[in-house]
């Protein structure tokens, strides 16, 4: 049996002994992890909980953006041109799900000589980071790590999940963009990125195929290593920007509503399906994002949200409506599709979410 084989076979057996995960954390240097189907039972969590990095663990897959990792991935790079991935703050100009616009002011502090900014915003109104507040596993009300409502709201809230764990680790790393709206065009799909429209795993893994990336998890022969940060490119933003005002006024006020039946918001993003599921899971992946409003399509036409599988379960940072406009750009223009990542999260405690406050650099 091999190193990585053996170290495997212990993890797996401490958890699932009379140990909780939280007992014996996982080591995030290792380069093997179990799959979605190999998950132990954690008692006292929700099925296929990965609450893996120990009882006091706030940042999730973020424990895999490692010294060695990061180090690993500063070798993407090469020219060192930056492109920053954040929409302004006042896009979109009316928010959907019923969030609050952004409102700017400057205050005088001398007429003529000083001056300051007042912001009033929701951090989800634009380009943003789910936090592991934002969303529950929803039949157990569970967030991250055992994290229930009262530690967020109320007499006895506190700092568990809060979005300053993630500022104070900080997200670096080797990032990759799947450019699925590019693709789609140069095979003649259409959609509206405002419609519900599923974008499938072999719909990403032709698209990967296009771009020369095998989009499986290293582990099973594939070009996606621990640790990397996946960014998907669906089209909301540059269909954003080709609409009127008044077009995107009214479609950012539809009805927010989770019933598929009924007229209401529609986003574009990946579809709820188990291949999806297992690719999200296996790939270890630090984070994912991209550039819709929900990241999975929405709303969702199974009895369960991606999200979460994504934050409550497996503690992976989400984020959405990221500019990948000049991403695009340069990613066809250089034929390059890694990428350096940082990211500076919002060190608010507390906090539920962040900007993403996010760039590429080549």
């Amino acid at each position: 049996m091999s190193g990585a084989s053996n170290r495997l076979t212990k993890i797996k057996d401490a958890l699932t002994m009379n140990k909780t995960a939280t007992t014996i954390p996982w080591d995030p240097d290792c380069t093997i992890f179990p799959t979605r189907k190999e998950l132990p039972t954690i008692p006292g969590a929700p099925p296929e909980a990965a609450w893996v990095w120990g009882e006091d663990d706030h940042i999730g897959r973020l424990n895999l953006l490692t010294p060695t990792r990061i180090k690993a991935a500063s070798a993407e790079i090469k020219t060192g041109e930056v492109i920053p991935l954040d929409l302004p703050l006042n896009v979109p100009e009316v928010p959907g799900f019923s969030r609050e616009q952004f409102k700017h002011k400057i205050k005088v502090l001398a007429e003529g000589i000083a001056y300051d900014d007042i912001y009033e915003l929701n951090t989800q109104s634009g380009t943003q980071w789910d936090g592991f507040r934002h969303f529950a596993h929803i039949s157990t009300n569970t967030f991250y790590n055992g994290v229930r409502a009262t530690d967020i709201v109320g007499p006895s809230a506190n700092h568990r999940d809060s979005i300053h764990h993630w500022a104070n680790h900080g997200i670096t790393g080797r990032a990759f963009l799947l450019d699925y709206y590019f693709y789609a065009q140069s095979q003649n799909i259409t959609y509206s990125a405002y419609s519900a429209h599923g974008i499938s795993y072999a719909d990403l893994a032709a698209c990967g195929k296009a771009q020369g990336i095998d989009i499986r998890p290293a582990a099973q022969g594939g070009d996606i290593k621990v640790g990397d940060i996946l960014l998907i490119r669906s089209g909301f933003v540059g269909q954003y920007h080709n609409l009127s005002s008044a077009e995107r006024k009214a479609l950012a006020l539809r009805q927010h509503t989770v019933d598929p039946a009924t007229d209401g918001q529609r986003y574009a993003g990946l579809k709820q399906e188990e291949a999806i599921l297992d690719w999200l899971h296996d790939c270890y992946f630090a984070a994912v994002g991209g550039d819709a409003p929900a990241f999975e399509r929405w709303p969702t036409t199974e009895p369960w949200y991606m999200h979460e599988y994504i934050l409550a379960l497996w503690g992976m940072p989400l984020g959405e409506m990221l500019d990948l406009e000049r991403l695009s750009k340069m990613c066809k223009e250089k034929k390059r599709w890694f990428f350096f990542f940082t990211s500076a999260v919002n060190n608010c405690p507390g906090g539920v979410s962040s900007h993403v406050n996010g760039s590429a650099i080549f």
